[in-house]
């Protein structure tokens, strides 16, 4: 599973549209939308942000890992 199929999945499994996950990043949904579709690629601070909302760590966003590990706190 690439990034863009788990950013959607982790929106669908917490019941979230992307209205409302394009307001947390402040960006019009139609903008989130072409990021789940793979039509413009999300900036790392937006992925970033969404692992910390999520609770998850990037390698698991990435799809380098299947394990849904924690978002690191400092």
């Amino acid at each position: 599973m690439n990034y863009i199929q788990r950013i959607r999945a982790l929106r669908e499994d917490h019941d979230l549209n992307q209205t409302k996950i394009a307001s947390m990043l402040h960006i019009a949904q139609t903008t989130y939308s072409d990021y789940e579709k793979g039509k413009v690629r999300i900036p790392l601070e937006y992925l970033i942000e969404l692992a910390y909302f999520y609770d998850v760590d990037l390698n698991y966003i990435a799809g380098i890992s299947d394990v849904k590990n924690r978002f690191p706190r400092k």
